[in-house]
């Protein structure tokens, strides 16, 4: 696999993004066609339409939010353990001062940057984006759903 870095961490699920996704919007195009093409039974073509939008809508919002919400949790631990781990502090203490996009980003850094990053992160109130733009030594995600 190839190495991770800030350009290529965001990941893609073939069957998902490049399969269920474009059938679906093939589709919600052929419908409104249909819709346009047919006056007549224009009102079955839009109700087809506004199913294959909603089906498209809660494949996205249930695949996402099922996944994601675990591994935000095992995140959050997995950097709990790793600022304990490097400084024999509770990271809980400092936590409460980050937002969830925040731990997550620093889940990035390297375990010589951590310490120094979530300081800066906490002091500065850096953002998400920020704060992966910071790591030089980029640890990669390479499980992230």
């Amino acid at each position: 696999m190839k190495k991770q870095n800030y350009q290529n961490h965001i990941r893609y699920y073939p069957p998902h993004h490049f399969v269920f996704y474009p059938v679906l919007l093939v589709g919600i195009i052929c419908s409104i066609f249909f819709a346009i093409k047919h006056p007549d039974a224009s009102w079955e073509w839009i109700f087809i339409t506004l199913l294959l939008l909603l089906i498209g809508w809660l494949g996205f919002m249930l695949r996402q939010h099922y996944a994601l919400t675990t591994q935000d949790r095992i995140v959050r631990l997995e950097v709990r353990f790793r600022y304990f781990t490097l400084t024999g502090q509770r990271f809980e203490l400092l936590e409460k001062n980050l937002s969830l996009g925040q731990i997550l980003a620093l889940r990035f850094a390297s375990d010589g940057e951590l310490p120094d990053l979530v300081k800066r992160a906490v002091a500065e109130n850096l953002p998400p984006d920020q704060i992966k733009r910071a790591v030089v030594d980029w640890q990669g995600d390479y499980m992230r759903v």
